[in-house]
């Protein structure tokens, strides 16, 4: 057994000895029996983006054969705005690559996640994960490239001062217990992640340490390695629930929102990309980043202000994005610059085995091998507020979109800035609200609706539902009056 199997957190794919990809509905019903599963949940993201579920109890093995098999019926118009309630029907049926063992449930269960089909047994078009998967096509047979990405997922966890060893306000980066708190909530929903199949990087505290009252609220941060974005969009999603529930069995409070109290750290959502071609990271060669990665970045610039109606959802997403917060306002790029939209972090590009050797004097020769092409390119905007699925189908097509603009060398290099971007006069801002939001995504709809991968009647309902907020000028109207910012915030606490 290699070790990508014996080392594996899912125990679906230790106790199989095969890859999830490879996982067919017979390896899950002999797993079941021989494990004495006793219920079964399907899984799937609605059209808010969130979690659902349904259960299965387990009656007979020609039972459980049907239902995997099959899949369901559930009522549509209950979980997308689009779908009538006079035609609401619709399928779910499993993918079996994603089975784990729910980690949280009473009895042994099997959870799994379905995509959704219409009553002619078509993918739904307008299903989140069935746009996502256009996205990836689109820019596979129009480019030659596949998206890969990493989600960073920042939240909070509220409770009640530590009178021995109290919070630094905004100095929680990376801080260890006993001064940052609630380390071990983190590295739980980093073990039942890993089980459920998301695959992680690290965890650490964040900035962000705010005392109120009585509450302290601590930062955290989970990131994820790259994967094909189908998986990442999935992966973030089921993260999010995973760590809301480790912290409610602490009887503590979480919160992606992306901003929890005016004037503090808020929490983002950054999204880091690569582009492959033939399993080679494409992003960056000897000489650094390349045109490729260039042009990319320049799609990105180009749609970013249409992107916050998938990345930036809830009014208190432009109480996050304002100049000097770390958090980017203006629409440009940079090196390690954490004031830009897009950034450029370090990628070990050149470096070989240079600092580890460095470090360690005493391996002997031969033990390091070649390191891989690391580098990535990082969209800063998005917050815990997004649709992950909407949001990475977005940023595919805005990477094809610039892969393939004449001018997108230009444009980059004419938007790379190596100061304070918020310093800088003349750059072109990202929304500030909403509702200007949806006004971005109706004039480059075009952009999104190309090659059918956004269907018409799901960017009309986005832009409605963004307009509804009615925040014209929120900041600007709210500035000064604590209690209506205060009401505002509590509004959208667990929004995502």
């Amino acid at each position: 057994m290699n070790d990508s199997i014996s080392l594996n957190p899912n125990k679906i794919v230790k106790t199989l000895g095969k890859p999830a990809a490879d996982f067919t509905k017979q390896d899950l019903i002999r797993y079941i029996e021989q494990n004495d599963i006793r219920m079964l949940n399907f899984r799937y993201v609605a059209g808010d983006g969130r979690l659902k579920k349904l259960n299965f109890v387990i009656n007979s093995k020609a039972h459980l054969d049907k239902v995997l098999s099959m899949g369901e019926r559930v009522d549509g118009s209950s979980l997308f705005s689009f779908v009538s309630a006079g035609s609401s029907d619709l399928y779910v049926v499993p993918r079996y690559r994603t089975a784990f063992v729910n980690p949280f449930a009473e009895v042994p269960t099997i959870d799994v996640i379905c995509s959704f089909y219409d009553d002619r047994g078509l993918p739904l078009e307008s299903a989140p994960e069935h746009i996502l998967g256009k996205a990836q096509r689109t820019l596979k047979e129009r480019t030659g490239l596949t998206m890969e990405a990493l989600g960073e997922l920042e939240y909070y966890l509220f409770s009640e001062i530590d009178r021995i060893y109290p919070i630094s306000e905004q100095r929680g980066y990376h801080e260890s217990h006993p001064f940052s708190k609630w380390g071990l909530v983190r590295r739980e929903a980093m073990q039942v992640i890993s089980e459920m199949g998301g695959t992680i990087k690290y965890g650490h505290a964040e900035v962000g340490n705010i005392l109120s009252g009585d509450l302290e609220m601590v930062q955290h941060e989970i990131e994820f390695l790259p994967a094909p974005i189908e998986e990442a969009a999935d992966q973030l999603v089921m993260a999010k629930w995973a760590i809301r529930e480790v912290a409610y069995k602490h009887d503590l409070e979480v919160s992606f929102a992306p901003k929890i109290i005016v004037g503090q750290a808020g929490s983002g959502m950054h999204i880091h990309t690569r582009f492959m071609k033939d399993g080679v990271n494409v992003m960056a060669d000897g000489n650094g980043l390349t045109e490729t990665a260039r042009k990319v970045i320049a799609g990105f610039l180009l749609c970013s202000e249409s992107l916050t109606a998938f990345g930036n959802t809830v009014p208190t997403s432009f109480l996050r994005l304002v100049p000097h917060q770390e958090a980017p306002t203006s629409i440009c790029w940079g090196d390690r610059n954490r004031s830009v939209l897009v950034r450029v972090p370090l990628g070990w590009v050149g470096m070989g085995d240079r600092m580890v050797r460095d470090a360690n004097p005493a391996e002997p020769e031969g033990v390091f091998g070649p390191f891989d092409n690391n580098q990535t390119v990082e969209l800063r905007s998005p917050d815990g507020s997004a649709n992950a699925h909407l949001l990475l189908a977005g940023m595919a097509v805005a990477a094809r979109y610039g892969l393939e603009h004449p001018e997108a060398l230009k444009i980059a290099n004419e938007l790379y800035v190596k100061e304070d971007a918020s310093r800088i006069p003349g750059l072109r801002q990202l929304p500030a609200s909403c509702f200007e939001s949806a006004e971005c995504l109706k004039r480059d709809r075009e952009r999104y609706e190309a090659f059918g991968v956004f269907p018409a009647g799901l960017l009309d309902a986005l832009a409605r539902n963004l307009q509804a907020f009615e925040d014209l000028n929120m900041s600007e109207k709210m500035y000064g009056n604590a209690d209506s910012l205060k009401k505002l915030v509590e509004r959208f606490l667990h929004c995502g």
